[in-house]
């Protein structure tokens, strides 16, 4: 048995290998897929450019302008001429925000009377504009708290403090991430490509009259797409550690084996969907729309605790969602291994689970 096995294993490790471009794209397109994600999706909003109103013209007009031009986050200021032009400004996506000043502002300063800042914000870019509100409210405040007489008795102070992620780097924890979402997707599509290609090549017929049992051939079609997965996700968890200095502070040694399960968990789905598809087109297609919801129900883009309580319980079935848990914590919680077994336990009934279904179908294909 294993002499036959490990033939068959052989087979369909050099069935992938053996051509020399798709070995660039199994392991060059996570790298850079990870380099392009690291720098481009971020949440951090910068080099906005801001319209700006100023119907006031008086000395404290000048001085927010000024604090807002000399802000870390903005890139040009444009100055309007009336409500007209500050509109077309926005219409026109030249600007993100613009701040609106009434000719009164410096006055109701001087009179030590409220002064109010109206800010016009892009709603066709919601996201970034929350964030460039909350930007311009901070320089904001902090002209108000600079024209706010010492008193005798100050104010409580708040101060802030990020835990985990002290200085708050958006790229530690994309790429972190990324080193599980790539990986799934890498063995995902191996996978269902895997019998959905010898049915198109026509080389199906064969496994039938081939001298080893179903549970032989499943597990040699289950052997590519593991170690893609596996060495995709290692590859990019080493490039987050010493590309991009994301700190890890989990447990070393349950962390493959943490791996590996995720990977065994995202195995099944994907031979499942290789035994109902009959071409390489379709299990293409079954693999990225089958990515989706599990990317969507994770907690990589949006938090699940955000999401609707029966989509919550649905999550639970989504093995990213688990390992996500397992990734976060050990680069960012220092996870100790009660953490991590319990993060990673969800993960051995949907592996046997998925495995299992997977199986049955593949089964009746062969019979």
């Amino acid at each position: 048995m294993w002499a036959r096995l490990s033939v068959a294993i052989w087979k369909e490790m050099v069935s992938y290998l053996q051509d020399p471009t798709t070995r660039r794209f199994l392991i060059g397109a996570p790298i850079v897929q990870t380099v392009l994600f690291a720098y481009s999706a971020t949440l951090d909003v910068q080099n906005i450019d801001v319209a700006v109103l100023d119907q006031d013209n008086g000395r404290w007009s000048h001085e927010l302008v000024a604090r807002v031009d000399g802000a870390w986050f903005t890139d040009d200021i444009i100055t309007a001429r009336d409500s007209g032009e500050l509109e077309e400004l926005i219409t026109a996506r030249e600007a993100l925000v613009a701040l609106r000043l009434a000719p009164d502002f410096s006055r109701l300063i001087d009179a030590g009377l409220p002064a109010t800042v109206q800010v016009l914000v892009d709603g066709r870019r919601a996201n970034a504009g929350q964030v460039a509100t909350s930007y311009l409210g901070t320089v904001v405040d902090e002209l108000g708290a600079s024209l706010v007489p010492a008193a005798t008795t100050q104010p409580p102070l708040l101060e802030e403090r990020h835990w985990f992620n002290p200085n708050l780097n958006y790229r530690w924890f994309m790429v972190a991430n990324l080193s599980a979402v790539l990986g799934m997707m890498m063995c995902l599509v191996v996978t269902s490509l895997s019998i959905a290609r010898e049915r198109e090549m026509g080389t199906f017929d064969q496994l039938l009259v081939s001298p080893i049992s179903s549970t032989e051939i499943i597990i040699a079609k289950t052997m590519p797409g593991m170690m893609a997965g596996f060495v995709v996700s290692l590859i990019i968890t080493l490039l987050a550690v010493f590309a991009f200095g994301a700190p890890y502070t989990g447990q070393l040694l349950l962390f493959p084996f943490a791996l590996a399960l995720f990977v065994l968990s995202v195995v099944g789905m994907g031979l499942l969907i290789s035994a109902l598809c009959n071409t390489q087109q379709q299990a293409i297609m079954g693999s990225f729309f089958s990515s989706i919801p599990f990317v969507l129900t994770s907690g990589f883009a949006t938090p699940v605790e955000n999401m609707p309580e029966w989509l919550q319980w649905g999550a639970e079935l989504n093995p990213l969602k688990h390992y996500l848990v397992v990734v976060q914590g050990s680069f960012f919680k220092s996870h100790g291994v009660a953490d991590v077994v319990a993060s990673i336990w969800p993960l051995l009934p949907l592996a046997l689970g998925s495995l299992a279904i997977a199986s049955i179908e593949v089964r009746s294909k062969l019979a």
